[in-house]
């Protein structure tokens, strides 16, 4: 809209498209202006509130959509509200357990943060001296008298109790016992060094 200030009238003319917008565009509607008033006075009381329910993050974005909903739903002239503090309060409990709602259907519980996992890349040095060890077991079990390295080998890596063992090689619970704590000696001292 241009002003034509050749003649003592205001004339509007129509507005070319690089012209820029004049100042009554830039007004906000009367209507707003109670919205605006409801925001500021229960803007802080809402965060807290929200606050006090366990969603910091999520407070001011949660009364901000709720502002935004009561300006769409702006358009008629609104009834009074008789307690807007409670009225204010329970539209934002409503959003917030329809935000939980929606975090339950997306299994939002069950996502996890990359920045709050440390990633831990393979230890070169450690899987140096875990081979080393095996190694230096391997070596160990190899030294023992055979019928105990085989004891030894159906208890500690195949799984076999006392008495399986017995049974498969036709010794005494006792014999295989004695076996076994020979072989846990042997193999402390050598690999304890």
């Amino acid at each position: 809209m241009r002003l034509n200030l050749d003649s003592h009238c205001i004339c509007r003319v129509p507005l070319e498209e690089a012209d820029p917008l004049p100042p009554e565009d830039a007004r906000v509607p009367a209507r707003a202006g109670g919205l605006e008033m409801l925001y500021r006075m229960h803007r802080d009381r809402l965060l807290r509130f929200l606050e006090r329910r366990g969603t910091p993050d999520q407070a001011a974005d949660i009364v901000q959509r709720l502002f935004a909903r009561l300006a769409r739903t702006d358009v008629a002239p609104r009834p009074a509200i008789d307690a807007p503090d409670a009225y204010l309060r329970q539209a934002a409990h409503n959003l917030l357990r329809d935000d939980a709602r929606a975090a339950e259907r997306r299994s939002a519980h069950l996502h996890i943060c990359l920045d709050d996992v440390t990633l831990v890349a393979p230890d070169p040095i450690a899987a140096l001296e875990a081979r080393d060890m095996l190694q230096r077991l391997e070596a160990a079990v190899a030294g023992l008298q055979p019928r105990t390295r085989e004891i030894f080998l159906a208890h500690r890596v195949d799984g076999y109790s006392y008495g399986e063992i017995a049974f498969r090689t036709g010794l005494s619970v006792k014999t295989v016992e004695k076996h076994m704590s020979r072989a846990i000696a042997r193999l402390g001292r050598q690999l304890g060094r």
